[in-house]
């Protein structure tokens, strides 16, 4: 028996100490997205991304996936049966909320607990952080049914990826399970699916100790730098750096405070403490 979600239903989140539990919501489809679950999460970037109680947001899968990629029926079926209108709808859908993803004002991380297809690289490079289940799937199974892995994914396997692993997993449409993704570098690490969502939590705490607006300065900082040259990069540095001093000059003065004054903390053993931050 099939099961009809609405569009709201495609999409669950929970929140939690801090740490927004984001879910792709259609088990029965393996997670695969379609375009009520590219607007429903577009949705739930926009009431999460502000929020005061909202520090770190993990974007993981329910049942046995992450993503199988974009719904072969829904998102590209169904969608040029419209033509080129329902085409470039879907697609902005889609992309929209991807690139949200890649800048958003929180750390984000990918929990990787299942299968991870084609169009769910997009996702995935879009979090800063991502942690995957050993026994997790990963593919670019795109060549396998005639089409180039297109939607931006074959751009993520050539940014995280060497030269010719990135041709080789593109062109053999071969399977990598989480340890070998962690290896190549699609991943930070993987652990037993047991213990996956533990790590991530031990993460999330981590970042969640740390200056957000130095964090987000940051995570934007390491996605800019990767396209510039080496002068480019020290100059937009510098004015990324002075932009976050003017925005946050008090959080930037306490941490220096607790280290030199107070003599409190050490830089390189962990974050100063906000609770005394004015």
């Amino acid at each position: 028996m099939s099961i009809e979600r609405t569009e709201e239903e495609t999409v669950a989140y929970t929140v939690e100490d801090g740490i927004a539990w984001v879910s792709f919501n259609r088990p029965e489809k393996r997670n695969a997205m379609s375009p009520r679950l590219n607007r429903q999460m577009g949705r739930v970037l926009d009431e999460l991304e502000f929020r005061d109680d909202v520090g770190v947001l993990v974007l993981t899968g329910e049942g046995v996936a992450w993503s199988a990629g974009m719904d072969l029926k829904e998102y590209f079926r169904d969608t040029e049966a419209e033509g080129l209108k329902g085409t470039r709808k879907a697609q902005r859908e889609s992309y929209g909320w991807w690139r949200r993803l890649r800048w958003y004002q929180k750390p984000t991380i990918a929990m990787v607990n299942g299968w991870c297809f084609g169009g769910g690289y997009g996702p995935l490079f879009a979090c800063d952080l991502a942690f995957a289940a050993d026994e997790a799937q990963f593919g670019l199974s795109e060549i396998n049914w005639g089409i180039l892995p297109g939607g931006g994914a074959t751009k993520v396997a050539v940014e995280l990826l060497p030269f010719r692993k990135a041709m080789y997993h593109a062109m053999m449409g071969e399977n990598v399970d989480g340890k070998t993704a962690a290896e190549w570098g699609l991943v930070n690490e993987a652990v037993p699916l047991a213990d996956l969502k533990a790590r991530v939590t031990e993460v999330a705490k981590v970042l969640l100790a740390k200056n957000p607006v130095a964090l987000k300065a940051t995570k934007d900082a390491v996605r800019r730098v990767g396209g510039m040259t080496y002068d480019e990069a020290e100059d937009y540095l510098i004015r990324a750096q002075e932009a976050a001093n003017s925005y946050d000059s008090e959080g930037r003065k306490e941490g220096i405070k607790q280290f030199i004054d107070d003599k409190t903390y050490k830089p390189g053993l962990g974050a100063y403490d906000k609770s005394k931050q004015r």
